[in-house]
């Protein structure tokens, strides 16, 4: 089944900087991937931060972290990457790797989607 492990994460002072990666094994699905980062803080729900396709197309980003995350991939490592910069204390939250399998690149926005998950980074912003 497919595994997925965070790594990077941590804390930082508002306006820093933090990257994190994940990294997909175990891959079992019949079509090219979604993988996307989602968030959750305490007394929140989940929420989809950024999802890119395997193969090129425009990443998908929630408007709270539009121009100050970055999302990519390496393919060949089946590894994605989020490079949070400006961050915010309203940033701090649990970070979690995701993906799932489509022909439909367009659906790496759609959260509900994602199936298979990480089990989670702590990023704090002070």
């Amino acid at each position: 089944h497919v595994q997925l492990v965070e790594s990077g994460g941590g804390s930082v002072q508002a306006g820093g900087s933090l990257s994190l990666s994940c990294e997909m094994s175990g891959y079992t699905y019949t079509s090219k991937p979604c993988m996307g980062w989602f968030r959750q803080s305490p007394g929140k729900e989940r929420e989809g931060v950024a999802g890119i396709y395997s193969e090129g197309s425009a990443p998908d980003y929630a408007d709270s972290v539009k121009g100050r995350f970055t999302i990519s991939q390496d393919n060949a490592k089946n590894t994605v990457f989020l490079q949070m910069d400006s961050l915010k204390p309203e940033d701090t939250a649990m970070y979690y790797c995701a993906a799932f399998g489509t022909v439909r690149s367009y659906l790496c926005g759609s959260w509900s989607r994602y199936r298979d998950w990480g089990q989670g980074t702590q990023v704090t912003v002070s």
